[in-house]
């Protein structure tokens, strides 16, 4: 029962840690986090094709659900900028940015991810983002910020352009009316921009987004404001999230079920990605299965008060833990302090220039692009060079959520691709040591038995790596004409249907021609799988041994002494045993002549 409660109220198990030391650390952690955020809400919100004031909504109820329900305590949630890109790709072909069918349809995405985040959870399905490459989520934030820097070009450049147009449209259409810009709306832009770099550079400590924006708004004031044609953002209504509804329309939910699967996949990749990444520093223990209750509980409940899908923040997370947060407690606090900015500030909003806005964007943009390691990718690898082309193109060439998909897909390809060859090692005892342990031969060539094979596979047996492993077995027995071969089980942690079938076949076969498979170091589960499915039966209970002196010792036994007598190798202990005959060289020496 006390299990069950710590599953669905997870905040009691960290809520006796709260204190006073706690909670002076946790608020100033949390009003650092308002500050942050604040600008970012409004640009999430402006990528997504929604209202400004709805990002500040997703960034005030967002996080204290997430702090509440989720394990990590230093990951804050809200809304961040892959996702809003998502939004945007997704709803533009159903309805008009900005409008309230577009709203609508926003709160149901939301609330149909939250659904499969949350049924996600419940089905302990949290290692399901290990599927997902980090290389994936490379390629498409780099292509997400490059859809996002081209959504606001006609905002720094002053170009407008027909909304739903594709990527390439977009550029076509600015190249071929680069006779329209406007100098003053480029200047406020990139004016925002080199002053928020600046502060970025300089004073990294100061919110360099927010005074950025507050220097792009005095220079368009400075340069007429909407009197010059500078267009505002215009007055974001000061009060708190206002109760909304989804459509429940089963027309709707048919339209977005597919796209609020990639919406929740793209979320749940972000959250707990962001939460390992910190726990590594913070040293606490993440429970995947509860970062997906609570990210789906966050956006499910954020659907009925005004905010749109939202995810772990890498930004506001990272800030977070710097600034010295304890608890969960900083991100609930930040919520707050957030609610009291807008209170206090959203009627200045009104004199936010559109093109500062594009601005702030564009960095943000260049932020998500991570030179670093797309570099040492097409550096190091060419099957993840790969994976993160296709998917950087797919992100800017076809719908987001294709994007995600043929990455994740490409991932599982290359991934049956590279364990499809598993990598088998041949072992001998090594005389030199005083157990005659068994080394591998490439390292240190030692001879080996003329009538045994020892290898080791160093990967599990299942239907990818069966052949493979099958074609190797059949190449001992047929092309050495070895017919007992010990297989060390250290390496494999798992074997299917398929491929204990492909081992009970070779057993088989082996046994016809006078030999064996034999086995040793198999782990518990292993064995278990091999037992219930009573492989074990078919292949020989006498043909598992729990040592490797055990497995060889019963082997010997089996092997024609008459040829060990005429070998000179002498490589087991128990070759000591049998008397030797003539010495020779070769098991198969060459005819004599006449």
């Amino acid at each position: 029962m006390s299990k069950l409660i710590d599953k669905f109220f997870p905040f009691l198990l960290w809520w006796p840690m709260v204190g006073r030391h706690t909670l002076k650390a946790d608020l100033l952690a949390g009003l650092t986090g308002a500050v942050i955020v604040l600008p970012q809400g409004i640009a999430f919100a402006t990528i997504a094709g929604l209202p400004p004031q709805y990002g500040l909504y997703t960034a005030m109820v967002t996080p204290i659900i997430a702090a509440l329900f989720g394990s990590s305590r230093h990951l804050v949630s809200g809304p961040t900028t892959a996702i809003s890109i998502v939004v945007f790709s997704t709803l533009s072909g159903h309805a008009e940015p900005g409008t309230s069918e577009f709203v609508q349809l926003a709160l149901t995405l939301t609330f149909l991810a939250g659904v499969y985040q949350f049924a996600f959870g419940l089905a302990r399905l949290g290692t399901l983002v290990n599927f997902v490459s980090h290389t994936v989520v490379i390629g498409f934030t780099a292509g997400a910020a490059i859809l996002i820097a081209t959504s606001q070009m006609q905002h720094v450049l002053g170009i407008p352009v027909p909304t739903g147009e594709s990527f390439a449209h977009v550029w076509m259409n600015l190249f071929s009316h680069l006779e329209q810009l406007d100098p003053r709306v480029l200047g406020v832009a990139m004016f925002t921009l080199i002053v928020a770099v600046l502060f970025k550079r300089f004073l990294p400590a100061w919110p360099n987004l927010l005074l950025g924006m507050v220097a792009g708004s005095l220079l368009a004031f400075g340069l007429g404001g909407e009197g010059a044609g500078l267009a505002m953002i215009g007055e974001i209504p000061g009060h708190l999230p206002p109760l909304s509804a989804p459509d429940f329309s089963l027309t709707t939910i048919r339209e977005l079920a597919p796209q609020a699967f990639a919406v929740a996949l793209l979320g749940l990749i972000e959250a707990v990605s962001i939460s390992r990444a910190i726990a590594a520093k913070s040293h606490q223990q993440i429970d995947g299965n509860q970062e997906f209750i609570g990210q789906g509980l966050s956006n499910m409940v954020g659907s009925f008060f005004s905010s749109y899908a939202g995810s772990g923040s890498f930004t506001r997370s990272g800030i977070n833990y710097a600034a010295g947060a304890k608890t969960p407690m900083s991100a609930i606090f930040a919520a707050i302090g957030l609610m009291i900015i807008v209170l206090l500030v959203a009627p200045l909003m009104a004199y936010l220039p559109i093109a500062a806005m594009g601005g702030i964007i564009l960095l943000v943009a260049y932020n998500l692009i991570d030179f670093h390691h797309i570099k040492k990718i097409l550096q190091v690898s060419r099957s993840e060079t790969a994976i993160l082309l296709v998917t950087f193109f797919a992100t800017l060439l076809l719908h987001l959520e294709f994007a995600i998909y043929l990455g994740v897909l490409l991932s599982l390809i290359i991934f049956l691709s590279r364990t499809s060859t598993p990598e088998v090692v041949t072992l001998a005892p090594d005389p030199a040591t005083p157990k005659h342990n068994l080394i591998n031969v490439k390292t240190k060539p030692l001879a080996q038995c003329p009538q045994l094979k020892i290898i080791r596979i160093d990967m599990s047996v299942y239907f990818g790596s069966l052949t493979s492993i099958q074609r190797l077995l059949n190449k001992i027995s047929d092309e050495e004409g070895i017919n007992h071969i010990l297989i060390i089980s250290t390496g494999i942690n798992f074997i299917d249907m398929a491929g204990a079938e492909m081992l009970v076949q070779e057993a088989q076969r082996l046994k016809q021609r006078g030999g064996g498979l034999y086995f040793t170091g198999n782990k518990s589960r292993v064995c278990e799988f091999l037992r219930k499915g009573h492989f074990l039966q078919e292949i020989g209970e006498d043909h598992f041994f729990a040592t490797k002196q055990e497995a060889i010792s019963h082997i010997f036994g089996k092997l024609n002494h008459t040829l060990c007598a005429r070998c000179d190798k002498h490589i087991f202990k128990e070759c000591a045993a049998v008397p030797p005959e003539e010495p020779v060289t070769s098991l198969h020496p060459e005819p004599k002549d006449g």
